[in-house]
């Protein structure tokens, strides 16, 4: 009896230690809508990051200023700004309900108005659930000391 009991508790930890190791399908789900966000960047694909974006999007830029959706989408689509290439790793993701809250490091380089940049810094993107679809509320990133 001891012996089933022991055997019935160490199964039941397996199990748990098992599911705790899976990765949670929203992850990879996330992770593939950050990678299409920096797709549509190098691409200025505004159409692209609309629908990405919820109507009620913040974006704080490294610099400080603060848009909503629409001058968000409007600084994609200015020809003075062309992103060669924007990476992201290190990512760590907290789930709250529907909620998502994604943190890591970007590295974005290109030129605006003629002048080249190349930036490392960190994000954060707070990705809702609504209605089945996911949709980035609010985007914050700041500059890595060189």
């Amino acid at each position: 009896m001891i012996r089933t009991f022991c055997c019935c508790v160490l199964l039941a930890v397996g199990s748990v230690a098992l599911a705790a190791q899976q990765a949670d399908p929203r992850e990879s789900k996330l992770q593939v809508l950050e990678h299409l966000w920096n797709e549509a960047q190098v691409n200025r694909d505004a159409s692209a990051l609309d629908a990405l974006v919820s109507s009620r999007f913040v974006n704080t830029e490294w610099d400080g200023e603060l848009s909503d959706k629409r001058k968000f989408l409007a600084d994609i689509r200015d020809p003075s700004f062309k992103p060669a290439a924007v990476n992201i790793h290190d990512l760590k993701m907290n789930f709250f309900g529907d909620t998502a809250v994604i943190t890591g490091i970007y590295r974005t380089q290109g030129t605006y108005q003629g002048k080249a940049y190349d930036h490392v810094g960190r994000f954060t993107d707070t990705w809702v659930l609504e209605t089945g679809k996911w949709q980035c509320v609010a985007s914050h990133t700041s500059l890595l000391k060189k």
